[in-house]
């Protein structure tokens, strides 16, 4: 009897509190506004006292998600990893061949030039200016160095990036040059296709990508192809490189350069001796360096 009469209390009491809870919310949320309103520092305390208490369990709670995630993260980083030591080492097998080869081919042409008493081809001088303005608009593509007439700069000389030509000075002040780069409408530079031998003339149309015209014969080129300076009308050494030939359809081949001109920021004019592009006295470089193999100026 005394345990059914106690069940019977609590069953009273609960049935009272799911009576009365509702009402009991709204009279607790009544006083927390009025207690809010009369102590604001109490509140705030109480508040930062609570966020307190519970952003360890919150901070627990987000952990396994984070953790999950960074797992994710890894996998797939390794993943990718995985696939470009693939491709590294695949690329550093074929770099060791081509190193091969071109150290046994360096050889023999060492020993053809000691047999066949070569001349070498003098060392040109050269020196580095900053490129201080680009000048490029809609119906030209040509920058402003910081040297001139002063530091040795004549019309004609050519104009490299590292060891890519990218133009050449069309005029000259004293103290400042301005470049003509091959994309100018103005630029037409005698060109060689590497791989076919096939001769050109590399004509710039304001456009990024200058194309080849008046091509002799009817040559097999391929996108890929490089373009190199040719010794025609003594304008520029030949074997420079310029760019690769980027797509020939549309009745076009248009050339990649190998600089683009917003990369430049240092260039290297260089005295070849020639003047096959404009015509200019031959001036004397002053002595700063002569340009080797390994030297170049880029930016």
């Amino acid at each position: 009897m005394k345990q059914s009469g106690a069940v019977g209390r609590l069953a009273t009491l609960r049935l009272l509190a799911q009576r009365f809870a509702f009402v009991s919310l709204v009279v607790a949320a009544v006083a927390l506004m009025i207690l809010g309103k009369a102590d604001i520092v109490l509140i705030e305390r109480t508040r930062t006292a609570v966020a307190d208490a519970i952003a360890p369990m919150l901070d627990a709670m987000s952990r396994p998600a984070a953790t999950i995630a960074e797992i994710s993260e890894s996998i797939r980083e390794l993943a990718n990893l995985r696939a470009e030591n693939a491709r590294l080492k695949q690329e550093n097998l074929r770099l060791q061949h081509w190193q091969t080869v071109a150290r046994r081919l360096d050889a023999e042409n060492s020993v053809l030039h000691d047999h066949l008493n070569v001349v070498p081809d003098p060392d040109p001088a050269f020196i580095t200016a900053r490129v201080i303005g680009d000048l490029g608009s809609a119906f030209g593509h040509s920058m402003l160095l910081n040297a001139g007439s002063h530091d040795g700069v004549r019309k004609g000389q050519a104009v490299l990036s590292g060891e890519a030509l990218i133009g050449y000075i069309a005029e000259v002040g004293d103290r400042s040059s301005r470049l003509l780069l091959l994309t100018d409408i103005n630029a037409k530079i005698p060109v060689l296709v590497e791989n076919s031998r096939t001769r050109a003339i590399l004509s710039g149309d304001n456009k990024a990508r200058p194309k080849l015209n008046y091509v002799a014969g009817n040559p097999s080129i391929s996108v890929g192809d490089r373009v190199i300076t040719a010794a025609s009308g003594a304008a520029f050494p030949p074997g420079l490189p310029i760019g690769v030939i980027a797509s020939t359809a549309e009745g076009a081949i248009r050339v990649e350069p190998f600089v683009r001109r917003h990369e430049l920021e240092f260039v290297a004019v260089v005295d070849f001796g020639l003047g096959g592009i404009l015509p200019f006295e031959k001036p004397a470089m002053p002595e700063r360096r002569r340009r080797g193999p390994d030297s170049g100026a880029g930016n």
